[in-house]
């Protein structure tokens, strides 16, 4: 019998630093709660919002995949390993952080804000040779359907991250009903809701919502407004 975990929009953590405003689905930083630490080997999933021409500077990171996700706006990013790049909406970008990377994100443009999901997952293995990875995705592959952007697996659709987990967004109008099939045995689904309504087995979920479940095989979706929704199918135990 499947389990669920239900985190309401207004329940997250909230940080406003004038220059970034962050919500929390899990503790991160000042936000500390010992029932939201992680769901399975997904540790971080952070909703910010960095205002126009500011952004973190170089700060270091080590064993975890780091994955970003622009929903709106532009985000420049330097690191350690030589990457210089800008990501914008229907672009994912994937750290595998390792031994250890230093890098910086910017918003470069000085009259719009950058809205971006920053997601961090516990790799399978400790200690990898850091790497970059950033693709372009057609967006338009989402609607109606569940578009997958990451995978373990390099010669897959989208990102690939050294775990065995899944992500895939999905553009829905309203009435739409799609059926979701677990990966891999053990393996659980934390479903966020980026706009709109949704229903996932009959519960409710608004937007920016998120929902953990465990121990099921198949899930139904109906969106019940027009939505956007990001799946992320992780490990429960290393």
């Amino acid at each position: 019998m499947k389990n669920t975990i239900l985190h309401k929009a207004n329940t997250r953590g909230h940080a406003d630093h004038g220059w970034l405003n962050a919500h929390h689905t899990f503790s991160f930083a000042g936000y500390y709660d010992p029932n939201r630490v992680q769901f399975g080997m997904l540790r971080v999933l952070n909703d910010d919002i960095v205002a126009a021409g500011m952004g973190f500077g170089t700060h270091p990171h080590d064993n975890m995949e780091i994955i970003t996700i622009p929903l709106e706006g532009d985000l420049a990013h330097k690191d350690s390993m030589g990457n210089t790049e800008v990501i914008k909406f229907g672009d994912v970008q994937v750290m595998s952080a390792g031994t250890g990377i230093q890098h910086s994100e910017f918003n470069p443009n000085h009259d719009k804000r950058t809205n971006l999901l920053q997601i961090w997952v516990f790799p399978k293995h400790r200690n990898v040779e850091p790497r970059y990875q950033q693709i372009t995705l057609d967006t338009t592959d989402r609607h109606n359907k569940l578009q997958q952007i990451l995978s373990p697996n390099a010669d897959d659709a989208g990102v690939w991250i050294h775990q065995d987990a899944w992500f895939h967004m999905g553009n829905l109008d309203q009435g739409t009903i799609l059926e979701y099939a677990r990966k891999k045995e053990g393996n659980g689904l934390y479903i966020f809701v980026i706009k709109g309504n949704l229903k996932v087995d009959g519960q409710a979920l608004e937007q920016r919502d998120g929902l953990g479940i465990t121990d099921f095989e198949t899930l139904t979706f109906e969106a019940t407004s027009d939505a956007e929704v990001l799946l992320m199918e992780v490990p429960m135990n290393q």
